[in-house]
């Protein structure tokens, strides 16, 4: 028997799969298309339609399911991406509230199928988690206020300006 050392989520679509998976390969350039599989003569769905896609979002494993309209994607699942400046904030930003995404708060969005993201710069979590209370309470307070973050006010508010 073999296992993967990593895991694949599973994303379930109402018949967007394969449009999905190409959408995110167009947003995170570490990516790639794998393995698309498709109904054959026995079913459930229409003989030549997408089961399943495989792809990969910067080294991250996903499937996407044609599973039909039963579930939908809510806010308790939600995917983390770590950015290292404004640019990436605001790249990942635009790309993935397009065509009927949108913003939540403090960093978070749904993209136009539903899925959750957290767009976050990576000096966050160190700015809340600063042993100096202040530090912490100043940043937190300013990110509490914020949809999309602003990095730059970030900073300002974690040095006291």
């Amino acid at each position: 028997m073999r296992s993967d050392d990593r895991f694949t989520t599973c994303l379930w679509f109402d018949g967007q799969a394969e449009e999905a998976a190409r959408y995110y390969l167009s947003v995170f350039a570490n990516s790639r298309l794998g393995r698309i599989t498709r109904y054959t003569e026995a079913g459930p769905g229409p003989a030549g339609s997408v089961v399943t896609v495989e792809f990969e979002l910067n080294g991250q494993k996903f499937v996407g399911l044609n599973g039909g309209p039963e579930f939908r994607f809510t806010e308790a699942v939600s995917f983390q991406i770590p950015c290292a400046d404004q640019a990436e904030i605001d790249h990942y930003w635009s790309r993935l509230t397009e065509d009927g995404g949108h913003g939540v708060a403090c960093g978070w969005l749904k993209d136009r199928y539903g899925v959750s993201w957290q767009v976050v710069p990576t000096a966050l979590i160190d700015m809340v988690a600063d042993p100096d209370p202040e530090k912490a309470r100043r940043t937190t307070e300013v990110m509490l206020r914020m949809v999309k973050i602003d990095l730059a006010a970030l900073e300002r508010a974690y040095a006291g300006e």
